[in-house]
Order: C-alpha cells, then structure tokens, then sequence
C-alpha cells in the first residue's frame, strides 16, 4: 500500500514514508501485530512512559538524526537545534513569524495532510464499508451531533515530521475545551485505512466551538495518537482570536485536527474536494487558504 499525496505547491504527487513503518504496516495490517502488539501499545501506561522518556533531556540525542532523516527545514524555526532541552521541546518549536504567512479566507490551522468532505454523510460512503461513521460517536454528544448533522467536514492528518502546533482558521471567540476519553491509536494512513472509525471515534480527543461572524460555529476537535501523551491547549476560552493565533500543540507522535463547519457558509477549495474523491490527501501548510 502506497501512501501518495498530492504537494499543492507543485501539484506533484508524492510517496510518504512514515517513521516506523514497517512497525505500523506490523500493527495494523498483519493479524499478529493486531491481536497481541496492538492491545499492549494502546495501554496508557505505555503511551505515558514514552511521552516522560520524550520529555527527558537524554531525548534530545534523537532530535539531530530526526531532522536529517525527515528533511526538516531548520531555517523556519525559532532558534537553534542546540537551545532545545528535550526532543518533545523540538517536537513541538516554535516557527519563525515569516514562515507561515496567513492568506485572505479560511485557513488550514496547521500543517500536514487533508482530505475533506462537503456534507458529513460522504465520510461513510468514502471510508466505512458496512458501517456507517456517526457524529455522534465521535463527539459523544446527541444534541451536538444533530447540530452538525449536514456539515462539511475538514481532516488534517499531521506526520511526526510535520509542524505540530495547530491554530485558528479564522476570528472569533473560542469555547473552552470539552475533553473525551478514549485510547491512543496511530493516525497513520495504514491505521486509518484498518479502521477510520476506530480511530476517530476511540482515540483521546477534545473539541471546542470558535463562534464567528460571518462562519457561524466552527467545531474544532484535536485528536491525540499513538505515543501522544498530550494535547495542549495554549489559548483563553471566550476572548477573542485573530486568525492564525495560535490554539495549541501536540507532544510527540502523528496527531490530527478534525474540523466541522457550516456548509452553506464556508465553501472548501475545489482541489482538496476532487482530490478527497479520488481517495488522495492533499498537502497543506499552517495559514493556507482553503476555503472561503
């Protein structure tokens, strides 16, 4: 299986190579690594071990190799490779302001891969067979599932390589945030092509409403995974935020931001909608317009 996505710079496709993955291929495409290595790597303790390791200053002998492997451009960063004190300090830098400009429109909240749906009803069309995807599950909440029960959906899927702060997509007044409890699953394609319902609807995950003027109520779901201990929210609830202010980060590991807007008041680029239909995710920056 081939994980392809489609640079929207060059409009190229390309093949991403996760971290680990042979490891993830193990996990979720092989029936060992499914009934005895996959039950042990959800178990918070592990998760939990690992993030304190990634918080330790011994990490940050990881961070050099990590950034030659994965081509992480050093020149967008806040400082120098050798002020940080631990790999998760890397993990989750700071960029410099000019790296990601904020562009006219509704923006990305952050970088990485997207795909994207205009009415939630084409999520289990697209990629449950058999089972159909439910707001309700994922929010674990009826009255706020049946609010957004005809919106469009936006998921931006982030790589260990990736930015891993994430931000507003447009101003407004954010809520506080409303935690669910659930487990650590990878957001890896190989796990999201296992399982997409599992991992939406199982994984730890917090949502908060950013009320806005002209987009109505913006849902905005942050969704932890495998080896990420943390889901940290950097914002105050109820003051208002500019566009591109910053909402977040995420502590080591591929996470993603789930998205639901209103339909009729925010209309999702062409490219990204063809490029969902034809079961390929398009690559996105932090601050790049796509929607208006």
């Amino acid at each position: 299986m081939k994980i392809q996505f489609v640079d929207r710079k060059t409009g190229e496709i390309q093949t991403e190579t996760p971290p680990g993955e042979s490891f993830l291929k193990l996990l979720y495409n092989n029936p060992f690594g499914k009934t005895t290595l996959l039950p042990l790597i959800k178990r918070k303790f592990i998760s939990k071990w690992y993030g304190k390791y990634m918080d330790s200053p011994s990490s940050i002998n990881k961070i050099t190799g990590f950034v030659r492997d994965l081509n992480i451009n050093m020149d967008e960063v806040e400082k120098p490779i050798e002020d940080f004190i631990s790999f998760n300090d890397f993990f989750y830098r700071k960029l410099t302001p000019s790296a990601r400009p904020i562009a006219n429109g509704f923006v990305s909240p952050g970088d990485g891969k997207m795909i994207a749906f205009e009415n939630i009803s084409d999520v289990g069309n697209f990629f449950i067979k058999g089972r159909e995807f439910t707001l309700n599950e994922f929010l674990s909440n009826k009255n706020l599932a049946n609010k957004y029960k005809n919106a469009s959906m936006i998921i931006l899927r982030l790589a260990p390589n990736d930015y891993h702060r994430y931000h507003f997509p447009f101003e407004g007044t954010p809520s506080a945030m409303v935690k669910i409890e659930g487990k650590y699953l990878s957001v890896s394609p190989y796990a999201l092509a296992s399982n997409f319902t599992k991992v939406f609807c199982e994984n730890k995950r917090e949502y908060c409403i950013l009320s806005t003027q002209q987009k109505g109520d913006i849902l905005i779901a942050p969704v932890g995974a495998t080896m990420v201990g943390s889901i940290i929210q950097t914002y105050t609830p109820k003051k208002l935020v500019k566009k591109g202010d910053e909402m977040g980060y995420f502590a080591f590991g591929g996470s993603t931001i789930v998205l639901l807007v209103d339909a009729d008041k925010v209309k999702i680029d062409s490219d990204i909608i063809k490029n969902t239909k034809n079961k390929i995710e398009t690559f996105v920056k932090m601050g790049e317009k796509i929607a208006e």
